[in-house]
């Protein structure tokens, strides 16, 4: 149209602890999201530690943040903040939004770079860091760590959310004006009840009327894994013949092969061999309070798998709609009778894996994306920062 005005792309930096160096939900979602806001014509710069052998390619742009390995947790890195060489090339950039998905030293210097800039200033949350201490020996620095969260999302003009449960957290705590939602999405193609395979079962010791419990993600402590062993070890106490089933890698890989010598242990599986691993399982029991959204729980209801989770508000969102049970957090009695129960009627469990497919047709990528770039365009619409 002669005169029309083309309005030129948004400009993003967005700032990571784990952009792809480390495969989980939290870098899963920040992927999806660029390649999304990609496709929108946005472009996107990502600012992450990196590592050299990445678990997987990014999306967009990714510029190397200078990083050390964690103590105790060298599979993870922490960003050292911005280098001078970093702050040239974000001014260089000009970026329209400063995205922050990670509380760590990068993150704060990215608050106060968004600051100088006077550009708006966007947090995402991926993960209940407050819940880590007590996994790790360090109990007594969760009110401190609890501290330096709140302060960190009120430094912010925008605070994504996964959950409702969480969004009604940050109301309670005076920020319900600056909180929104941002869900998640599952591929329904690649978690399907028809991708069931009762010959991958029997090569993997799992044959005719076996009943699998699946365990599904980063074997690390924060994922209760401990608790996952110790209901294992009730059920058979109890004469519950179950066959663990374990899909993921980590760190704590060595501890629970010794500890759980029954269980299969698939390593890390991606794509069409994943959807199949878990669809070919019966249960699936997530014991970790550590989740922002639950991705494996999602993962799981596409898979048709009835959930046996924690009450946390990650799972109490999902499973709203009767796709599985919650136990009260710590309590393993009755994590293990729940477990008992859909172990012993396999028509419930069938009917409650049934429900659950049906509740995961509610979330999509596209609609998840949606929600940040409503987000991205009201705050630079306002042009307003805090």
């Amino acid at each position: 149209m002669p005169g029309a005005q083309t309005r030129p792309a948004i400009r993003i930096a967005l700032f990571s602890g784990n952009y792809n160096y480390i495969r989980d939900g939290a870098n899963r979602a920040l992927n999806r999201l660029v390649e999304d806001l990609e496709q929108r014509g946005a472009h996107v710069r990502v600012y992450s530690p990196t590592a050299p052998d990445p678990a997987f390619a990014p999306s967009g742009t990714l510029v190397s943040v200078p990083s050390i390995r964690l103590p105790r947790r060298g599979d993870y890195r922490l960003g050292l903040g911005l280098s001078s060489r970093l702050r040239s090339d974000i001014h260089s950039f000009k970026p329209d939004l400063i995205h922050v998905s990670a509380p760590d030293w990068t993150g704060l210097a990215a608050q106060r770079l968004a600051r100088a800039l006077h550009v708006p200033l966007v947090a995402s949350l991926h993960t209940r860091f407050e819940t880590y201490a007590r996994f790790y020996g360090a109990g007594l620095v969760r009110p401190a760590i609890e501290r330096h969260l709140r302060r960190f999302y009120r430094k912010c003009d925008c605070v994504l959310v996964p959950t409702y449960p969480i969004l009604d957290e940050f109301a309670a705590e005076g920020l319900g004006e600056v909180a929104r939602l941002w869900s998640r999405g599952v591929d329904r193609h690649q978690f399907d009840p028809a991708r069931r395979d009762l010959s991958w079962r029997r090569v993997n010791d799992i044959t005719g009327d076996d009943c699998a419990v699946l365990f599904f993600g980063r074997l690390v402590r924060e994922k209760g894994l401990a608790d996952y062993v110790e209901v294992i070890d009730r059920l058979a106490g109890a004469g519950v013949a179950v066959k663990p089933l374990v899909i993921g890698d980590g760190p704590e890989r060595e501890w629970l092969r010794q500890r759980l010598p029954a269980a299969r242990l698939t390593g890390h599986l991606d794509g069409a061999a994943l959807g199949r691993a878990v669809a070919s399982a019966d249960i699936f029991f997530n014991p970790s309070v550590t989740e922002a959204f639950g991705n494996v729980t999602l993962e799981a209801m596409a898979s048709g798998l009835p959930t046996v989770s924690v009450d946390a508000p990650s799972a109490a969102a999902l499973l709203d709609h009767g796709g599985g049970l919650l136990y009260p957090a710590g309590d393993l009695d009755a994590a293990t009778e729940a477990l008992a129960r859909l172990v012993m009627f396999p028509e419930r469990r069938r009917a409650i894996g049934r429900r659950a497919r049906e509740a995961s047709a509610g979330y999509s990528w596209d609609r998840a994306s949606a929600m940040v770039w409503d987000a991205y365009t009201e705050l630079l619409a306002r042009g307003a920062t805090r």
